[in-house]
């Protein structure tokens, strides 16, 4: 109770930022404090929050990647920043990130610009009333809002690592979830997410983003273990007015959905805790967190659950070893994956 006032007062916490904080206000000070010309991957940035998130880095001054599988409304979004922004630096790559191939492709081309990589937000997401299935025949929920980011990480974590350790500027990934995470109650089935036998579009939608906090849980230990200088976080945006919103569609939030919207997220405050994140210098240091309206929050207990973290992984890496043709040996190997 005491959140959900504090959510609707835009009350300021420990950050001192709230639900009420724009992308804008809470970078603001930030860029006295970055270092020149960071490098940004973002997924998802053709509309939405990916689009403001890109906006507002790019304002401050980093270098934004975008991955689109529409280079036309990427192409747009770069134009509009471009407008506001005339010195950022947009580079825009193809990919579709429900298709494995497709993003192994879009890792290869990005690492063969030679540029570092400070910054990834894994903020793409989809809600499929319908039960479809990606070109790599799994369920596309899953394959999208948790597959295709967790291959990307994979593939471009050592790039991250490596610019981290050259430079001496922390790197940082951020897994955009949801609060929806904690309505899944039970252990992940692995198979059933992939080809689910009754399909429900919020249940698979929750469970993908509770995958998303998973990931980050397993690869902040893994990352901690190794003494590597690159942070990894979940960031839940808030309840945003999105494409997403607008496609859960039935009988209630039809009805609802106009006395609901007066408690949305504007696109600017469903930024904002992912840009804080991504930038801010109180973030120095901080890994394996769950934030929300700009502030540290807590996850499910599903979601702490490091067995299930662990185990989740090494599915994962099995599965996608499986798809891509290569031998299912240890996780090491798995971000050498030739092009």
């Amino acid at each position: 109770m005491k959140e959900t006032l504090r959510y609707l007062a835009g009350i300021a916490g420990p950050s001192g930022y709230g639900s009420n904080s724009t992308a804008e206000e809470v970078t603001e000070d930030c860029s006295s404090f970055l270092p020149s010309q960071l490098t940004a991957i973002v997924t998802g940035a053709t509309s939405g929050i990916g689009a403001e998130t890109a906006r507002v880095l790019a304002k401050r001054g980093v270098r934004i990647v975008i991955p689109a599988r529409d280079l036309r409304r990427a192409g747009a979004v770069k134009e509009a920043i471009q407008k506001e922004s005339p010195e950022a630096e947009i580079i825009l790559l193809e990919t579709d990130l429900s298709c494995l191939t497709s993003v192994k492709r879009f890792c290869a081309d990005f690492l063969s610009l030679g540029l570092p990589l400070n910054i990834l937000i894994n903020n793409a997401g989809i809600f499929s009333q319908n039960l479809e299935f990606s070109e790599d025949k799994i369920e596309m929920t899953f394959a999208t809002n948790y597959l295709g980011h967790f291959l990307l990480t994979e593939m471009l974590l050592e790039r991250m690592v490596e610019t981290a350790a050259n430079t001496g500027i922390q790197g940082r990934i951020i897994n955009v979830t949801s609060v929806i995470h904690s309505w899944v109650k039970n252990a992940l089935s692995f198979n059933q997410m992939l080809n689910p036998k009754n399909y429900n579009g919020t249940r698979a939608y929750a469970q993908s983003k509770l995958a998303n906090i998973l990931h980050v849980k397993e690869m902040a230990r893994q990352l901690k273990a190794r003494n590597a200088r690159v942070t990894i976080n979940a960031v839940h945006p808030g309840i945003v007015k999105t494409g997403i919103i607008r496609a859960h569609k039935g009988f209630v939030t039809d009805s609802l959905f106009f006395i609901a919207s007066k408690l949305l997220k504007s696109t600017s405050q469903g930024a904002s805790t992912t840009c804080l994140v991504a930038l801010s210098p109180q973030m120095e240091g901080v890994t394996g967190r769950y934030f929300a309206d700009c502030n540290e929050s807590n996850c499910s207990n599903l979601a702490n659950d490091e067995s299930e973290a662990q185990n989740l992984f090494k599915r994962t890496c099995a599965l996608i070893y499986k798809r891509l043709g290569q031998p299912s040996k240890d996780v090491s190997s798995f971000v050498n994956i030739e092009t």
